[in-house]
């Protein structure tokens, strides 16, 4: 579900039991090197006020903040929250599981508000 877009940048949720948005380009570039100093500025910014906003609401133990794009060549970050609780930690979202999900997590779309209403400030 996209929540967030201007002229350079949206953000998409992405479903897991973790936290996890997706920050992307609005016009489709490949590498991040293509992308201008005003789009790579959005990006950034986006990252850090999600990875803030995740922090002081969820308090995970670490936030975790990767651009794949094998699937999807298009430039996007993924930014999750990683708890010891969740049913991968350590591994990534997508390795073994290695327990039953203990999560009891605040409303992610209380969360999913906070972050809009911040970014529409910001961007």
């Amino acid at each position: 579900m996209r929540l967030f877009e201007n002229r350079l940048i949206f953000v998409e949720t992405h479903e897991s039991e973790v936290p996890w948005l997706k920050v992307f380009t609005q016009e489709v570039k490949k590498e991040f090197s293509e992308c201008t100093p005003e789009e790579k500025t959005a990006l950034f910014l986006a990252l850090d006020i999600i990875e803030n906003i995740m922090l002081d609401y969820y308090h995970p133990d670490k936030i975790n903040i990767a651009s794949f794009g094998n699937m999807l060549p298009h430039v996007h970050w993924h930014i999750s929250a990683r708890f010891k609780e969740d049913s991968y930690f350590p591994e990534p979202m997508w390795g073994a599981v290695q327990r039953k999900n203990t999560l009891d997590l605040p409303p992610f779309e209380l969360f999913c508000q906070e972050v809009v209403s911040k970014l529409e400030i910001s961007l």
